[in-house]
């Protein structure tokens, strides 16, 4: 029996979703997008998950799309060899980006093409010393999908963006940090372990100041001074009712840690 393309597990308060498909260094076929798509939906909507993790197995992260599959969709049906964007890539990186709790991305070997847009959909990162990243696209005589275009142009700026994209060259984690791409480095072998120390640490926090922080972030592209500050005053009068707000303030008077609910 074939290894399932997704594996998701509970680890206290944080689920674990591994890319398991090691032979082909994590490539993005029919069934791993189906798969990935179901665990991301199940983690959001179970409010005992607190956190994500998002990881590849076999040493390497994500090698975007599955191109031997690409290439049959191609020869059997050009014109909808691309409804995969629509129908796995855009719901699996909403998923990512707008779940109301933090993701982070274990991220090891392989991350490109879509694989790294899958990182970058995440709240936060942890790198492999060792990683090899790339956009990938245009080696191919494409361009960006899955929020690449987005994501990337805000985390390193349009400039180098445009550089990644139209050479499309490979770039090393410390290259990736360097230039804006938020995330640690460690060394391969620990980057599992740091991964999820990193989101246990956020499940073990604030989740719902967490998940507005997620939207506040998110929206602030493109507005205008009044309507974020408008925004913020609304994120915190509802997080000002919560529990976690007022047991954490009780808990810095009396000068002790608090313990958050995420309620």
């Amino acid at each position: 029996m074939d290894a399932a393309p997704v594996v998701l597990e509970r680890d206290g308060a944080v689920a674990v979703v591994t890319l398991n498909r090691p032979k082909r260094r994590n490539a993005l076929d029919a069934g791993l997008k189906t798969a990935l798509r179901r665990a991301l939906e199940e983690v959001a909507s179970d409010d005992a998950v607190r956190a994500v993790l998002l990881t590849g197995a076999g040493g390497a992260f994500c090698a975007g799309q599955d191109l031997a599959e690409h290439a049959a969709a191609l020869r059997a049906d050009a014109e909808h060899a691309f409804d995969t964007v629509e129908e796995d890539y855009a719901p699996i990186v909403r998923l990512l980006a707008t779940m109301g709790k933090p993701v982070v991305a274990a991220v090891s070997g392989t991350c490109v093409g879509a694989g790294l847009a899958l990182a970058l959909a995440c709240d936060l990162r942890v790198f492999a010393e060792e990683a090899v990243l790339a956009t990938a696209f245009t080696a191919i005589g494409l361009t960006c999908d899955s929020g690449l275009s987005l994501t990337l142009t805000r985390a390193v700026g349009e400039a180098r963006a445009r550089e990644l994209v139209l050479l499309g060259e490979s770039f090393s984690a410390r290259q990736a940090v360097e230039w804006g791409i938020s995330g640690r480095l460690v060394p391969q072998a620990e980057v599992g372990t740091a991964g999820r120390e990193l989101a246990a640490r956020l499940a073990a926090g604030p989740t719902a100041a967490y998940a507005e922080s997620k939207r506040l972030i998110a929206e602030s592209w493109g507005r205008d001074l009044g309507t974020v500050l408008a925004a913020e005053g609304r994120a915190q009068a509802r997080l000002g009712l919560t529990a976690d707000h007022s047991g954490a303030v009780e808990a810095f008077l009396a000068k002790r840690k608090p313990e958050f609910q995420g309620r």
